[in-house]
């Protein structure tokens, strides 16, 4: 009964958007508060039902109701609650619902805030974001319904898939999805604006704060993912390249760009149609990725579905919605003004400069992802595009974006004086001079170029801090006044600062942990020892264990340095007995920033036949870095968030320390 209550609440969300969309437009056409009213109160609605429909088939999960069928694909009874839950978004049926209840929640709470907004315009934007609503929901309901029931239940579940079950992944989907889907709003935004003729400042404000939680949650969600493949897979990395990872990363890219133009359009009233152009990439990318991961054209531990029917429905919905909003684009664009004008050397520029870089980044990232799929799917012959392609590709790119980072924010608008920023970051030049210098002696031979990484990260945290001091005055002022217009700072700068810090966090980790990196394998017997990295593990024992759902053998190896003892390493090897899969289990040893990190393999004839298993070990110096800076970053764009100015996109009352600074 449960389950029928959810497929009903589906329906029911599906005919509330279409009643969304058709108020809302009608209210927009003939400008009526009462219409346009009756679509915002839709929109909650349909929020509502997805809810509803989301909790039924979680309750489906946890009771371990076999007679639905996405259950008993996915599902077990041995099975931990919180992969029970994580279950729900854990098949092709049960994402696309999460992605649907996404959808709607952006949706509801367009139309529930946004009271400053034009009437007309967040009219247009509430029936974009319905009509969305409609498309997604029509194929959850028509195509990819999870509340379908199985004739003959079976007693017992298949299990989800044994590498899915892990504490990182469970909260992965959701936030990667609040990213995806939180472009929505900005591809509606940017649509609505596109009918209305007219983008300015005002728009831009309300695209920014959008712009800015989508991003922070696909950074999380790109994050946890990034560091599930680090411990979960076994192979000791943290990024493949692989087509999927990709596919977020790409919006990321994209979202990162429209950040930064939409400061331009806010404050210059400069870039308009290229920020609108962003706003409907940001969410063609989400889209895109959304129907690689699900249309069988992937084969990988984080695809969902190899279902070519449903593969091509879902590139419909990318036609008909991509489609529509740049053939929009294409109409309307010419007419909106063209804005304020600037120097090449300006703050403006320096953005322009900026959405460049990331613009080539994302294609080149495009282009290694597509190109193999359209050449095998031509030729039928299979290709591999790995990171050696992205390295020789997009790192020099995102090098050259990332060296001209910090003097933006010391450029003036309109007008900026290129040697009096260059003067003012003398510090972090021969701070980033020094990084390389030590890196490159350090460096074993064919790693030098990890030593440019070391200098570029060290240039981004350094130059974040100077950027900061130069807000507040710092050694040019008394320490009062210092202190003074340091607490007058807005929230949206210190959001900035942390964003830029840490992302030379993020490069100063992947740079160490590359360059420095040690590992080794040796197949070992009880009492053997195997030397990476400056320590010696010894394996001590290996002893069968019972999990809640599986079997395994659990190794003991001790990890001493310099004579004394640094952790005692658990790696185990899972066999899950539902599913007949054997996965390895890693254990990580966290010393300070550095990882030592251990994978246990399959059991073979040691030295006089005695029983041994094979062991990897691979000492990742500086590696907690990789996943701090990122961290860093969502925890800038959060802040900066929190900012009154940008929440509601209404000015903040001047301080006297701000304005004085503008006096300045």
């Amino acid at each position: 009964m449960i389950a029928e209550l959810g497929a009903f609440a589906l329906v029911l969300a599906l005919a509330l958007s279409l009643a969304q969309t058709g108020l809302s437009a009608a209210g927009r056409i003939t400008r009526s508060p009462v219409l346009s009213g009756a679509g915002e109160g839709a929109a909650g609605g349909a929020f509502v039902a997805v809810a509803l429909a989301f909790a039924a088939l979680m309750y489906a999960f946890v009771t371990s109701d076999f007679s639905v069928s996405n259950v008993a694909a996915n599902s077990h009874t041995a099975k931990p609650l919180l992969y029970k839950v994580a279950g729900v978004w854990g098949s092709h049926e049960g994402s696309m619902l999460l992605w649907c209840l996404a959808l709607t929640g952006f949706g509801a709470a367009v139309a529930l805030t946004g009271r400053g907004l034009p009437a007309t315009l967040k009219a247009a934007v509430v029936a974009v974001q319905g009509g969305l609503g409609v498309l997604f929901l029509a194929y959850a309901t028509l195509a990819s319904n999870p509340f379908l029931r199985l004739a003959t239940p079976p007693v017992e579940g298949r299990s989800l898939n044994p590498l899915l079950q892990d504490p990182a992944l469970a909260f992965h989907p959701p936030f990667l999805y609040s990213g995806y889907v939180g472009f929505s709003v900005v591809f509606s935004f940017a649509v609505a604006a596109l009918i209305e003729g007219r983008v300015d400042a005002a728009w831009a404000r309300w695209v920014r704060p959008w712009t800015l939680a989508a991003w922070s949650f696909l950074t999380v969600g790109i994050t946890l993912g990034s560091f599930w493949a680090y411990y979960e897979l076994g192979w000791g990395g943290w990024w493949f390249w692989d087509p999927v990872e990709n596919a977020s990363f790409m919006p990321w890219l994209v979202g990162a760009a429209l950040l930064h133009s939409a400061v331009v359009t806010e404050k210059r009233g400069a870039l308009a149609g290229w920020t609108v152009f962003l706003a409907l990439a940001a969410f063609t990318f989400s889209m895109l990725g959304a129907f690689l991961v699900r249309s069988g054209v992937l084969t990988s531990v984080h695809a969902f579905a190899v279902d070519p029917t449903r593969g091509v429905l879902l590139l419909s919905i990318l036609a008909a919605a991509a489609g529509g909003g740049f053939a929009l684009f294409a109409w309307r664009a010419p007419r909106l003004a063209p804005g304020g004008l600037f120097a090449p050397v300006s703050r403006e520029g320096a953005l322009v400069l900026n959405n460049l870089f990331l613009s080539a980044a994302t294609a080149t990232v495009l282009l290694g992802t597509l190109y193999p799929l359209l050449r095998e799917a031509i030729s039928g012959q299979p290709l591999s595009v790995g990171p050696p392609y992205f390295n020789l590709t997009f790192a020099p790119i995102m090098a050259a974006c990332l060296l001209i980072l910090p003097a933006g924010p010391l450029l003036a608008w309109k007008r900026g004086d290129l040697l009096g920023a260059v003067q003012r970051l003398w510090g972090a030049a021969l701070a980033a001079l020094a990084a390389a210098v030590v890196g490159f002696v350090a460096a074993e031979p064919g790693k030098g170029l990890a030593a440019g990484g070391l200098a570029m990260g060290t240039w981004l945290v350094v130059g974040a801090v100077v950027e900061l001091a130069e807000r507040v005055r710092l050694g040019r002022a008394p320490l009062g006044e210092v202190g003074r217009r340091l607490g007058g700072l807005p929230r949206g700068a210190w959001g900035m600062t942390l964003a830029h810090a840490g992302l030379g966090v993020f490069v100063l980790g992947a740079c160490f942990e590359i360059a420095a990196r040690d590992e080794g394998a040796r197949a070992l017997s009880i009492g053997q020892s195997l030397q990476v990295g400056g320590y010696s593990l010894r394996l001590d024992d290996v002893r069968d264990v019972d999990g809640p759902n599986y079997l395994a053998e659990r190794a003991v190896l001790t990890a001493t340095r310099d004579g004394a003892q640094a952790c005692v390493a658990t790696p185990e090897r899972r066999f899950y007995t539902a599913s007949r899969q054997t996965t390895s289990e890693v254990h990580i040893c966290a010393r300070g920033l550095d990882d030592l990190y251990v994978v246990m393999g399959e059991r073979r004839a040691g030295e006089g036949g005695a029983p041994a298993w094979l062991v990897r070990v691979y000492w990742n110096p500086l590696a907690r870095l990789i996943f701090l800076g990122p961290l860093l970053m969502a925890l800038g764009g959060a802040i900066s968030l929190s900012d009154r100015r940008l929440r509601f996109a209404l000015p903040r009352r001047a301080s006297a320390a701000t304005a004085a600074e503008a006096a300045t």
